[in-house]
């Protein structure tokens, strides 16, 4: 029998895995650069956290892992997304109480959605997100745009551009439903079922949809623009101007809706258009919800506004891009020990050496000399430390400068002073 790894999972281990602890280091140094704080949620949620009323969204209608605890009926979903289980700690917590609002955190780890599974696009797949919870702002919108372009500035993503688009407040998107409702009832026989459904519960999703995409109908769609009233557009406005002010560079997409129902006003992507991307152009992906936080029983009048990235996606645009975001470094020192009578001496080194925060490795097998430097070579260390029962019964070491190809014996109690000098150099 064998065993094998889920379809559209991943292992991820050796030299990836650095580039993995590159990618989240720098998000997290970002993320406390602008004050947000970390959050971390349950791997699942109650099923309603993520399935409310009426969603059109293919995530909560096709996608969603969900189960029923064994002699129970109490239905669990394995999170799809991060905003909601934020949104119910944020409410839960009662952390809208904190006098200095917006509340800003940051998360990150797995998510699981049963979709077709293509480059870019997992069924496990890691998200990194941020929400900023309680204040409605532009100023606010504006700093998570900018928090979102300066870490794929930071990471080395220059082949980018921001998509933004404005879904206004609950007056104007009501009079858009209304007019798309209109629109597309001719055209109601032509849709996809998805956009069937769609058509009654959120007529705006039918603009998102990738089957009618190219269908000519869909070009003549009413636009947004033309349904906002006098506070949308000035919110939208605002907005712009602040991007404008930070020259962060942004094209309006008329079309642009996002995949989940509960935004409102400010919406946006960033692409990547470096053609190894292909059709999972969308490196991150956000937008404003001024009703998920009452849905989950805090108080109404507050807003909220986030953003996630798949860490997947990311890395693939990077290596497109630059090449790998981060190797797995070279050894600072490889202890070979030369005869077996000074193995344990050579793993009393070892260990000091770490210790002292060198990062070292020795053979623990009995391997030939040849056999070693073969390992210092592949494992590309920059000193090795030679140790037999010379070294042993003299309490010395041989360290040989890999670079230099020059190699000393040095007492024991002075080895990491020498290291040190030596990695200084």
């Amino acid at each position: 029998m064998s065993y094998q790894i889920p379809r559209g999972c991943q292992d991820i281990f050796g030299d990836r895995s650095y580039q993995w602890q590159a990618l989240e280091n720098i998000l997290r140094h970002i993320c406390e650069l602008y004050n947000y704080d970390e959050i971390r949620t349950p791997i699942f949620e109650h099923t309603n956290v993520f399935k409310r009323e009426n969603d059109s969204s293919d995530m909560v209608n096709k996608e969603m892992y969900t189960f029923t605890l064994p002699n129970s009926k109490t239905s669990l979903t394995i999170r799809p997304e991060g905003t909601a289980g934020v949104v119910r700690s944020f409410v839960e917590n009662k952390m809208y109480a904190n006098p200095d609002l917006p509340v800003k955190m940051y998360y990150m780890g797995p998510m699981a959605r049963h979709e077709r599974p293509q480059k870019g696009r997992l069924r496990i797949f890691n998200q990194f997100g941020v929400e900023a919870l309680g204040e409605k702002s532009p100023y606010v919108d504006v700093e998570t745009i900018a928090l979102a372009y300066t870490i794929l500035s930071t990471v080395g993503l220059k082949d980018i551009k921001v998509c933004i688009n404005t879904l206004g407040d609950d007056a104007s998107r009501a009079a858009y439903r209304s007019a798309l409702k209109a629109y597309f009832k001719p055209h109601y026989d032509e849709l996809c079922s998805d956009c069937k459904r769609r058509y009654e519960q959120n007529p705006l999703r039918i603009l998102d949809c990738k089957v009618d995409h190219d269908q000519p109908f869909m070009q003549q769609a009413p636009s947004m623009k033309d349904y906002l009233n006098k506070e949308s557009k000035a919110y939208f406005q605002t907005v712009l101007d602040l991007l404008d002010t930070l020259e962060i560079p942004y094209e309006i997409d008329d079309k642009l809706v996002r995949g989940l129902d509960y935004y409102t006003h400010t919406v946006f992507e960033i692409v990547s258009m470096n053609k190894e991307m292909g059709a999972q152009s969308t490196v991150l992906a956000g937008g404003r919800y001024d009703g998920l936080i009452s849905y989950f029983g805090g108080p109404k009048e507050m807003s909220g506004i986030g953003w996630a990235l798949g860490e997947e996606r990311l890395l693939i645009a990077l290596e497109a891009e630059n090449g790998p975001l981060a190797q797995k470094p070279g050894l600072d020192a490889y202890v070979m020990c030369l005869d077996e009578s000074a193995r344990t001496y050579a793993f009393e080194i070892l260990t000091q050496l770490r210790a002292y925060g060198y990062r070292c490795e020795m053979d623990m097998q009995g391997r030939s000399f040849k056999s070693q430097f073969k390992a210092v070579d592949r494992m590309k260390a920059k000193t090795a430390i030679l140790i037999g029962e010379t070294e042993k019964a003299a309490n010395q070491v041989a360290v040989k400068n890999l670079e230099t190809r020059k190699q000393e014996s040095i007492d024991r109690e002075d080895l990491i002073n020498y290291l040190d000098s030596l990695m200084e150099d």
